[in-house]
């Protein structure tokens, strides 16, 4: 009984003796049978936790802020990549509730509707991350893209840029950067203007994308005088082909991004970007999920962060 407090992380245990413990089961490579254990309480220790991208530097920063929050838990988050497709987030959804998780994060509020009625019925806490746009099945934690975009068109207006260019991901699957050119475009038309132009992209290098699409939209819309990018790295690509061509920055183009990816902060110039909370937002996910939010209770909260636009040296100064 003893043996079995020290290896579950319950009951009342000496110090002496869970360290006793714990060496022989080191020493013999023991490792418990998590299975055997669920039948009874019909969960596992494992949280699922399903993303769009490994390759997109914005998840690993969500997903340490989760693992550093559920160290000390007893909970172990297992990760699953949808590719942005929704029948793929099906799936992966499907596999991990089989497993009977102690509760699921997953990114956006946008799902199919049977992924959609599995996480209704799935009797454990659910916390959508990245984004509060939209109806929550039970938690949210985010922030609000179409008011990020909305704040990012407002300050390239105030600096004197009247003929902009959005480049970014293809949209149907991307619902995040999709909110912000909609927030954009509202503040756009708020101020009497619109778009002059748009470019999109799916796959391949983000940097090379970057260059190539930036490339693109001036040859054939010369007049355009700032480009918003949907994310930072085909940004610093647009900056990098900008500098290479000898184009005046932030004079004769603006530029700007999103995400405030700190691998870019060693460019030639400060990239115009908006810090996304992603740290904070894996922190209060897990926490929502682990009951260590204040006053314990697990579920039903919508936590909205607000990020910080970080104007860099790519907008004039207004």
């Amino acid at each position: 009984m003893t043996v079995s407090r020290v290896l579950r992380n319950r009951g009342d245990v000496s110090e002496a003796t869970r360290e006793r413990v714990l060496e022989a089961a080191r020493r013999l490579g023991y490792v418990p049978n998590k299975i055997a254990g669920a039948l009874a309480s019909q969960r596992v220790n494992l949280v699922g936790v399903i993303i769009p991208s490994l390759s997109n530097m914005v998840f690993p920063e969500v997903l340490t802020g989760i693992s550093d929050v559920l160290e000390d838990t007893g909970l172990q988050p297992v990760v699953g990549v949808t590719n942005y497709l929704p029948e793929r987030e099906e799936a992966v959804l499907y596999e991990m509730l089989s497993w009977r998780p102690s509760g699921v994060i997953l990114a956006g509020l946008e799902h199919t509707e049977a992924s959609r009625a599995m996480l209704e019925q799935a009797g454990v806490p659910v916390v959508e991350i990245m984004d509060v746009d939209g109806p929550a099945v039970d938690s949210a934690v985010g922030i609000s893209h179409r008011r990020a975009g909305r704040q990012m068109a407002e300050v390239i207006v105030a600096a004197g840029y009247r003929r902009i260019a959005f480049l970014g991901t293809q949209m149907p699957n991307d619902f995040r950067a999709k909110k912000r050119l909609e927030g954009f475009e509202e503040a756009l038309a708020k101020a009497g203007l619109a778009l002059a132009d748009r470019e999109f992209y799916s796959g391949g290098s983000a940097l090379l994308k970057g260059r190539e699409m930036t490339e693109a939209v001036l040859k054939r819309t010369p007049d355009v005088d700032f480009l918003y990018y949907s994310n930072d790295m085909i940004g610093a690509g647009g900056l990098l082909y900008c500098l290479d061509q000898g184009i005046d920055v932030p004079g004769r183009v603006g530029l700007a991004g999103f995400n405030g990816v700190e691998l870019l902060d060693g460019l030639p110039r400060r990239l115009a970007t908006m810090d996304a909370c992603r740290l904070e937002i894996g922190q209060i996910a897990a926490e929502i999920i682990a009951g260590k939010r204040p006053g314990g209770v697990i579920g039903g909260e919508v936590v909205e962060l607000t990020p910080t636009l970080q104007p860099g040296d790519t907008i004039r100064k207004a």
